[in-house]
């Protein structure tokens, strides 16, 4: 028996229109989501924001997850463009007070951890499989156009159920692209890679 590659073992099968299309024909949508500090609120503001928390979860009639994302900040970008700056200053002192600042982050970044917190929703769909027969290619199960364009229009609408009831708790969303997509994945399976350097190039569709 050949060995498994490391793609065997994770259940996506593309991603387009900023959708998940998994191996078993299931969708999923990712929602960016932003955060409040809720106890720089009063008590009042914080009951309010449980209690309209506690209806949006009790309103829901399908599954989601809630995912947090701890990562140490990546300022790589931010280095190299502080560099090309030092490199093009012609003042001599300017230049000398670039070097210090780049030199003064690097050193920082060297010893202290600088982390930033992401959230995210993840909201499913699974397509109605009764009556319908399901094709495979290499043992992963099939979605035709039709039945992803309808189960687009269906996630949607989950999509912007989930995103009403948290702007109810003054949370504002934000639908991740096929591109914003592959790179959270690539962080996920990558991260020592995502906190320094740059993410590699990525095409327009990831296909199993």
């Amino acid at each position: 028996m050949a060995p498994k590659s490391a793609q065997d073992f994770i259940p996506i099968k593309q991603v387009r229109d900023g959708i998940i299309i998994l191996k078993n024909r299931g969708l999923r949508s990712v929602l960016m989501v932003s955060s409040i500090n809720i106890a720089l609120k009063s008590r009042d503001e914080q009951e309010a924001v449980m209690h309209q928390f506690q209806s949006f979860l009790n309103s829901l009639d399908f599954p989601c997850q809630i995912v947090v994302q701890s990562r140490k900040t990546n300022i790589t970008g931010y280095i190299e463009k502080i560099k090309k700056l030092e490199e093009e200053q012609t003042n001599e002192l300017l230049k000398q007070q670039t070097t210090g600042y780049r030199e003064f982050l690097e050193d920082f970044v060297s010893k202290e951890s600088i982390y930033t917190k992401n959230f995210f929703v993840v909201v499913p769909y699974a397509p109605p499989t009764v009556g319908k027969s399901k094709k495979k290619t290499k043992g992963v199960e099939t979605v035709d156009e039709d039945s992803f364009q309808r189960g687009k229009g269906q996630l949607y609408q989950r999509m912007e159920f989930v995103a009403l009831g948290l702007r109810r708790c003054g949370l504002h969303c934000a639908p991740l692209t096929t591109i914003e997509i592959i790179e959270l994945f690539w962080s996920l399976f990558h991260p020592k890679s995502a906190e320094s350097g740059y993410y590699p190039e990525f095409p327009e569709e990831l296909t199993a």
